[in-house]
């Protein structure tokens, strides 16, 4: 069971992970070394709540597919089962994410004081730029 928070739990039998060899430059183990993770997660397959599952899907990350199949690639790590325990936590994380539900501005409207203020600083920089001008004696 994958624990995301008090009240999301996935079973581990619904995300598929794959071991694949890593990209990039390597030593001579990266050619035979499977120890990259593909890790495939079925959106509206899954046991998750209606509610995550719209949120998931509305998130317009390039890892979700057209099909609603969430992609993670780790290959972060050296050894298979770190990249495992990687994958996982950014499927955790991503997760976590798409639910949260952020807090709604509330607009407000600026305080008489702060007004005054700022009408008196704009009243004494305009002084300070006028007494640079050019002084006549008519």
């Amino acid at each position: 069971m994958l624990r995301v928070n008090a009240s999301v739990v996935i079973p581990l039998s619904e995300i598929e992970c794959s071991a694949m060899r890593a990209q990039g430059a390597g030593g001579q183990n990266v050619n035979k070394v499977s120890s990259a993770i593909h890790l495939r997660f079925d959106i509206p397959n899954s046991s998750l709540s209606e509610f995550c599952k719209a949120r998931l899907l509305a998130l317009g990350d390039k890892r979700i597919t057209n099909e609603g199949v969430l992609v993670i690639k780790a290959q972060r790590f050296r050894t298979q089962e770190q990249n495992r325990e990687d994958a996982l936590a950014r499927l955790q994380e991503i997760i976590l994410d798409a639910i949260k539900i952020e807090k709604m501005r509330r607009a407000t409207k600026p305080t008489y004081s702060s007004k005054q203020r700022r009408m008196d600083a704009k009243t004494q920089r305009g002084s300070i730029k006028s007494a640079r001008q050019k002084v006549s004696f008519d």
